[in-house]
């Protein structure tokens, strides 16, 4: 029998269609959603992909030493093939961009936070910008202020430093320091949060002249000596 009809097949296309498989086997296919975080799972080993593919499916093709990653049919990722267990197989490139996103998102948050507490914050950050500071480790200072000093005392202490050309919070610092010591109130202690939705909260006080006032000993008396009468 020829080679061309080995195993029964007739046409010379299929026995090399075939024994091209054998010779070289097939990728292993698999369609795998991407959650929130930038990891195709495979064979109990999670394989990085760009953060911009999160929430989505996407295809994974296994040679017995890689596993690519499809987006359709553009290849974002390429990884060696891990046999181990419960292990991440990382890009250096995906995570970095990762951090950076993560990290312009918190710069962003604090700053949405530090706008809605204190409106003169956003001058304070447009002008710090123009002198090339860094916008990032200003908003992280001037957050601590805020917890240690509260919403109001900040507003005032930055629109005083702002008004002296001063946007850093060196200068909102010694404003609210020199208005604290003014007041004559005990230095600030600062309550630093563990929970990001608990330090994101912003209380602003409200005008207290609508309510009545408290009772105090005098208006006790008063008001028991006129009972009395």
């Amino acid at each position: 029998m020829g080679g061309d009809h080995i195993w029964g097949l007739g046409c010379p296309k299929i026995y090399h269609e075939v024994a091209t498989r054998l010779i070289y086997p097939t990728d292993e296919r698999l369609e795998v959603h991407i959650g929130k975080t930038p990891y195709a799972r495979f064979e109990r080993n999670d394989y990085s992909v760009p953060h911009t593919h999160v929430r989505r499916t996407l295809t994974v093709l296994a040679s017995p030493t890689q596993v690519r990653i499809l987006d359709g049919g553009d290849e974002i990722a390429c990884h060696p093939r891990s046999y181990d267990k419960r292990q991440q197989i990382e890009e250096p490139g995906h995570i970095e961009a990762l951090v950076q996103i993560k990290r312009q998102s918190r710069h962003h948050r604090g700053q949405d936070r530090l706008a809605q507490a204190a409106p003169a914050s956003r001058e304070l950050l447009i002008q710090a910008a123009e002198r090339g500071d860094n916008l990032g480790t200003i908003t992280a200072a001037l957050l601590r202020l805020l917890d240690d000093y509260g919403a109001t005392e900040l507003e005032a202490a930055m629109t005083e430093s702002l008004s002296q050309g001063v946007p850093h919070p060196n200068g909102v610092r010694i404003a609210l320091q020199r208005r604290r010591e003014e007041q004559d109130r005990p230095p600030p202690v600062g309550i630093r949060l563990k929970d990001e939705r608990a330090s994101n909260l912003v209380v602003r006080p409200h005008n207290l002249s609508g309510y009545d006032p408290l009772p105090t000993a005098d208006n006790e008396t008063t008001e028991a000596n006129d009972e009395t009468q």
